[in-house]
């Protein structure tokens, strides 16, 4: 038997990947000189999740 505090990762489960259309869109804003903070809140996701996209997509 499991508890709630045995099991963080269930109860802190991942939210869905972000689609083409919005990714594309975070790289656009990127290009218009939009900073992380101004992406993410104009898009409403995570710095994080913008600060991710935008790593990989330099590295390409």
């Amino acid at each position: 038997m499991q508890t709630d505090s045995t099991n963080i990762c269930e109860r802190m489960g991942r939210s869905q990947e972000l689609s083409e259309f919005k990714r594309g869109t975070v790289i656009g804003c990127h290009l218009c000189n939009k900073s992380i903070s101004e992406i993410s809140l104009l898009l409403n996701i995570p710095r994080s999740t913008v600060s991710g996209i935008m790593r990989k997509w330099k590295q390409q």
